[in-house]
């Protein structure tokens, strides 16, 4: 969600210069050999508290049994440090051996094709990541010479999952008499009643990511895979006067119209979305399952979870990828740890800890909506159902799919004309990286 990318390096910053003094091993030893005392350094921006986290440190914990001559060093990070200065860091010798980096064309596959991150497709075929991750997991793993994402060698392997769900209110449907949607004209139906009463059903935000991901949610409402591998993949031109993002983008324009989400939340922040479901204001919030383990903890209300009613496809991916930069001296004891963060002991705390392990059995797991959002996940992934996010396709788009949907909302373009802007700008980036 964090799924977001934001693209263009800047100078390192101090903070990340303080961290990159403490480093001790990113040059390391010049082989991979334990023989010797060693120390792994491991880079990543997940919360203690995190499913991601947790999992991560499971395999710390086996990794350093099976090799009593390693250590591993974990050295947080921020998302934002890490998205600014990767490619001025990597670039040098003082760089982790192990890191986690945010997936994508305009982020890993960035990296990936100036060199700056080691090409995995041996240790692929080696530890059999080829045949254990989904194919759709696969996607964001594979990066061509270009750098687009699909095909091409492994620079990245994925532990766990993520996807946009919706959240629901079971008491404020009850206590105000609507039933549980599970068809789009249902949940028009629904919403239409709440706004009959006065509440404005769904929760969102406009200045970040949120508003985005339920405009691309619409979208996906008209679409199919090809339309995904075309927009995502550059397979093929996508229109932007007709079909999918034409009419996704007037059925936002017409949620607005009809009070389904709320003018003022042009300006929230993801934040204050997910405060105010959780307080009870809205019935409903549609976002990523990111935010599955605080809402499981701080809502006071029966909570229920359910796919975007109608959809076959979901904005979701792989969760961010563990890389090894090119520089590291110990490529192949970066591989082995990945590896057994991919193992079982480490994907059944992901699983136990409401995460989305890409490689474990859910059966053993107990809690009701954890098993729900995982049963969901499963689904979606089945059914080749994963479309990516919206900003994704080329770099900078993030901004300005976050811009598109506030002039949605205040109105201050028509659907048409917003849609055309965002179209020229991803063209362009479309041709800066197939020349065409």
């Amino acid at each position: 969600m964090k799924s977001s990318t934001r693209r263009s390096a800047i100078a390192v910053s101090a903070l990340l210069a303080l961290s990159l003094a403490a480093c001790s091993s990113g040059g390391g030893s010049a082989s991979s050999t334990t023989d010797a005392k060693t120390t792994l350094t491991f880079w990543h921006y997940e919360g203690d508290d995190s499913a991601m986290n947790l999992s991560w440190k499971a395999a710390i914990d086996q990794f350093q049994t099976e090799h009593p001559n390693v250590t591993v060093k974990v050295e947080k990070q921020t998302f934002e440090q890490l998205q600014k200065n990767a490619k001025i860091v990597l670039a040098g010798q003082d760089v982790p051996d192990v890191m986690e980096y945010n997936k994508g064309n305009g982020t890993a596959g960035q990296l990936a094709s100036q060199g700056l991150l080691a090409d995995l497709s041996d240790y692929a075929t080696k530890y059999s990541w080829d045949t254990t991750l989904p194919s759709s997991l696969q996607t964001t793993a594979k990066y061509d010479d270009n750098g687009l994402m699909g095909s091409g060698n492994w620079y990245g392997v994925p532990t766990y999952g993520e996807y946009v769900t919706v959240y629901y209110n079971k008491d404020m449907f009850a206590a105000n008499g609507i039933a549980v949607p599970t068809t789009m004209a249902e949940l028009k139906t629904a919403m239409d009643a709440f706004v009959a009463k006065g509440i404005t059903p769904v929760a969102t935000a406009g200045a970040e990511y949120p508003l985005g991901q339920l405009w691309y949610q619409l979208v996906l409402s008209h679409a199919d895979r090809s339309f995904v591998d075309n927009f995502q993949l550059f397979k093929n031109d996508v229109s932007w006067t007709s079909g999918p993002l034409a009419q996704g983008t007037q059925d936002l324009a017409d949620w607005v119209s009809k009070g389904y989400v709320s003018k003022d939340a042009s300006g929230l922040k993801a934040e204050d979305m997910g405060t105010s479901f959780i307080a009870g204001t809205y019935p409903i919030m549609v976002s990523g399952s990111w935010w599955f383990g605080r809402l499981n903890t701080e809502v006071k209300f029966g909570m229920g979870q359910m796919l975007f009613p109608g959809n076959s496809l979901s904005a979701g991916s792989s969760g961010n990828l563990l890389v090894v930069p090119t520089n590291s001296k110990q490529h192949d004891l970066a591989a082995e740890f990945i590896n057994t963060a991919l193992g079982a002991k480490a994907q059944a705390v992901m699983a136990e800890k409401g995460g989305l392990p890409v490689a474990a059995d859910a059966s053993s797991i107990t809690d009701p909506q954890v098993k729900t959002l995982t049963d969901n996940w499963n689904t979606v992934v089945k059914d080749d159902g994963l479309a990516f996010y919206p900003d994704w396709p080329v770099a900078g788009f993030y901004d300005q799919v976050v811009s598109f949907g506030q002039t949605i909302m205040n109105g201050s373009k028509s659907p048409t004309d917003a849609l055309s802007a965002l179209g020229t700008y991803y063209e362009s980036g479309k041709k800066d990286i197939t020349g065409k």
